[in-house]
């Protein structure tokens, strides 16, 4: 469930996983920065990156789903945004960035992910991880029973050192919709850090 192949049967068995909409923590925290360079880690059909894309951002989505990618690319705006086909599990960015964002990359080895990620922003620029709230397994949303893949954002804040400014380290509820059609809180654990 957490390699390329796994990815890739999910992508090729659906017509869509993910609702076409950007994350709301990419727009709650990306709305009024100034666009720059921007890596999306993980970008499955491409929503965030084509959204940052359209607000002037030169984006860069990356994952390892063939299909993913290639949903991505068809989408309008698709083509502002250059699309990498990468092994997120053991790739290092190898180009820097003012914002560096990756959303609910839920993996063993995440941690060091993060780092890695962490590692392609430039001086001055944002690091943005989103992830599900171990919280959310006590609830009807349906998350896979893995409660060490989940964290807080406490957890978060190991990702960066004493070379960052911490801007944000909440855990922010949201209403989401259960597999019953019921909404739901869930939360989500945000990190936002500035290299300095």
């Amino acid at each position: 469930m957490f390699d390329e192949a796994s990815w890739e049967d999910r992508y090729s068995s659906h017509t869509a996983v993910w609702s076409g909409r950007p994350n709301p923590q990419l727009v709650a925290e990306a709305a009024d920065l100034t666009p720059g360079t921007a890596l999306d880690a993980g970008c499955g059909e491409g929503a965030d990156a084509i959204w940052l894309a359209a607000r002037g951002w030169r984006v860069t989505g990356a994952d390892f789903a063939t299909t993913a990618l290639r949903r991505a690319a068809e989408h309008p705006g698709g083509d502002r945004v250059r699309w990498r086909h990468v092994d997120l599990t053991t790739w290092t960015p190898d180009e820097r960035y003012d914002l560096v964002s990756a959303h609910f990359l839920h993996m063993p080895e995440q941690y060091a992910l993060y780092a890695r990620l962490a590692g392609a922003v430039v001086p001055g620029g944002r690091l943005l991880i989103v992830g599900h709230h171990r919280s959310d397994l006590e609830t009807t949303v349906g998350r896979p029973n893995l409660p060490d893949l989940l964290h807080t954002a406490e957890e978060l804040t190991r990702v960066v050192d004493d070379g960052w400014d911490i801007q944000v380290a909440e855990d922010r509820p949201r209403v989401a919709v259960d597999p019953d059609g019921n909404d739901v809180t869930i939360h989500d654990a945000v990190l936002v850090a500035v290299r300095r």
